[in-house]
Protein backbone atom coordinates (compact mmCIF):
# COMPACT_ATOMS: atom_id res chain seq x y z
CA UNK A 1 0.00 0.00 0.00
CA UNK A 2 2.67 1.84 0.71
CA UNK A 3 4.66 2.08 -2.62
CA UNK A 4 2.47 4.93 -3.84
CA UNK A 5 3.72 7.32 -1.11
CA UNK A 6 7.23 6.49 -1.73
CA UNK A 7 9.47 9.49 -3.33
CA UNK A 8 6.64 12.04 -1.73
CA UNK A 9 7.85 14.98 -0.47
CA UNK A 10 6.02 15.81 2.99
CA UNK A 11 5.43 19.25 4.94
CA UNK A 12 5.14 18.01 7.94
CA UNK A 13 3.43 20.41 10.79
CA UNK A 14 2.69 19.22 14.37
CA UNK A 15 3.73 21.51 17.35
CA UNK A 16 3.92 18.20 19.94
CA UNK A 17 7.66 16.91 19.52
CA UNK A 18 7.08 13.45 20.80
CA UNK A 19 3.96 13.38 18.11
CA UNK A 20 5.88 14.47 15.50
CA UNK A 21 8.49 12.27 15.90
CA UNK A 22 6.40 9.59 15.61
CA UNK A 23 4.53 10.82 12.73
CA UNK A 24 7.69 11.73 10.91
CA UNK A 25 9.14 8.07 11.90
CA UNK A 26 5.67 6.71 10.39
CA UNK A 27 5.97 8.87 7.04
CA UNK A 28 9.90 7.72 6.27
CA UNK A 29 8.63 3.91 6.89
CA UNK A 30 5.86 4.99 3.55
CA UNK A 31 9.20 5.80 2.03
CA UNK A 32 8.79 9.85 2.24
CA UNK A 33 10.84 13.04 2.76
CA UNK A 34 9.76 14.37 5.65
CA UNK A 35 10.26 18.38 4.75
CA UNK A 36 10.24 20.19 7.62
CA UNK A 37 8.92 20.04 10.01
CA UNK A 38 7.58 23.07 11.37
CA UNK A 39 5.55 24.17 14.89
CA UNK A 40 3.94 27.35 14.11
CA UNK A 41 2.74 28.98 10.91
CA UNK A 42 5.29 30.86 9.97
CA UNK A 43 8.33 28.24 10.57
CA UNK A 44 6.12 26.55 7.43
CA UNK A 45 6.05 29.78 5.49
CA UNK A 46 9.97 29.50 5.70
CA UNK A 47 10.39 26.10 4.51
CA UNK A 48 7.61 26.62 1.82
CA UNK A 49 9.57 29.56 0.44
CA UNK A 50 12.10 27.37 0.47
CA UNK A 51 11.43 23.85 -0.39
CA UNK A 52 8.68 22.23 -2.60
CA UNK A 53 6.32 19.91 -1.40
CA UNK A 54 3.95 17.18 -2.95
CA UNK A 55 1.55 16.67 -0.26
CA UNK A 56 1.29 18.15 3.34
CA UNK A 57 -0.04 17.07 6.86
CA UNK A 58 -0.73 19.68 8.57
CA UNK A 59 -1.66 19.52 12.76
CA UNK A 60 -4.63 22.25 12.75
CA UNK A 61 -4.08 23.47 16.18
CA UNK A 62 -0.90 25.13 16.75
CA UNK A 63 -1.03 25.85 20.03
CA UNK A 64 -2.62 29.62 19.88
CA UNK A 65 -2.67 29.29 16.42
CA UNK A 66 -4.44 27.52 13.40
CA UNK A 67 -2.73 26.07 10.74
CA UNK A 68 -5.26 27.44 8.18
CA UNK A 69 -3.21 29.93 6.16
CA UNK A 70 -0.48 27.14 5.58
CA UNK A 71 -4.16 25.66 3.89
CA UNK A 72 -4.66 28.36 1.82
CA UNK A 73 -1.17 29.05 0.91
CA UNK A 74 -0.92 25.11 0.00
CA UNK A 75 -4.56 25.16 -2.17
CA UNK A 76 -3.42 28.28 -3.76
CA UNK A 77 -0.09 26.44 -5.63
CA UNK A 78 -2.57 23.05 -5.68
CA UNK A 79 -0.43 21.42 -3.09
CA UNK A 80 -2.79 18.21 -1.33
CA UNK A 81 -3.36 18.63 2.31
CA UNK A 82 -4.08 16.67 4.47
CA UNK A 83 -5.38 17.95 8.20
CA UNK A 84 -4.06 16.61 11.28
CA UNK A 85 -6.86 17.03 14.27
CA UNK A 86 -7.96 15.53 17.57
CA UNK A 87 -11.27 17.72 17.11
CA UNK A 88 -14.30 17.09 15.50
CA UNK A 89 -15.18 19.92 14.31
CA UNK A 90 -13.27 22.29 12.19
CA UNK A 91 -13.86 26.18 11.38
CA UNK A 92 -15.80 26.57 7.72
CA UNK A 93 -14.26 25.90 5.08
CA UNK A 94 -11.86 24.19 6.36
CA UNK A 95 -14.51 21.83 7.72
CA UNK A 96 -14.56 20.53 4.06
CA UNK A 97 -10.93 19.33 3.88
CA UNK A 98 -9.53 16.01 3.93
CA UNK A 99 -8.21 14.29 7.43
CA UNK A 100 -7.44 12.06 9.75
CA UNK A 101 -8.19 12.10 13.21
CA UNK A 102 -6.06 11.32 15.97
CA UNK A 103 -4.74 9.48 17.06
CA UNK A 104 -4.50 7.38 14.03
CA UNK A 105 -2.14 4.28 12.87
CA UNK A 106 0.39 3.88 10.80
CA UNK A 107 -2.10 1.87 8.32
CA UNK A 108 -4.71 5.18 8.85
CA UNK A 109 -2.26 7.66 7.86
CA UNK A 110 -1.35 5.77 4.72
CA UNK A 111 -4.54 5.09 3.47
CA UNK A 112 -5.68 8.61 4.31
CA UNK A 113 -2.69 9.91 2.61
CA UNK A 114 -3.22 7.81 -0.58
CA UNK A 115 -7.18 8.96 -0.25
CA UNK A 116 -5.89 12.48 -0.99
CA UNK A 117 -3.38 12.12 -3.53
CA UNK A 118 -5.87 9.89 -5.71
CA UNK A 119 -8.53 12.81 -5.05
CA UNK A 120 -6.01 15.67 -5.92
CA UNK A 121 -2.66 14.41 -7.43
CA UNK A 122 0.71 15.53 -5.93
CA UNK A 123 1.83 19.06 -6.98
CA UNK A 124 2.57 19.61 -9.85
CA UNK A 125 1.30 16.71 -11.39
Amino acid sequence: MTSRLSGLRVLLVEDEMLVCMDIADMLEGFGCTVVGPAARVAQAFAILDAENVDVALLDVNLGREKSYPIVDRLSEKGTPVLLSTGYAELDPPYDRCPRVQKPYSRDHLARSLEKVLVQTGPAGT
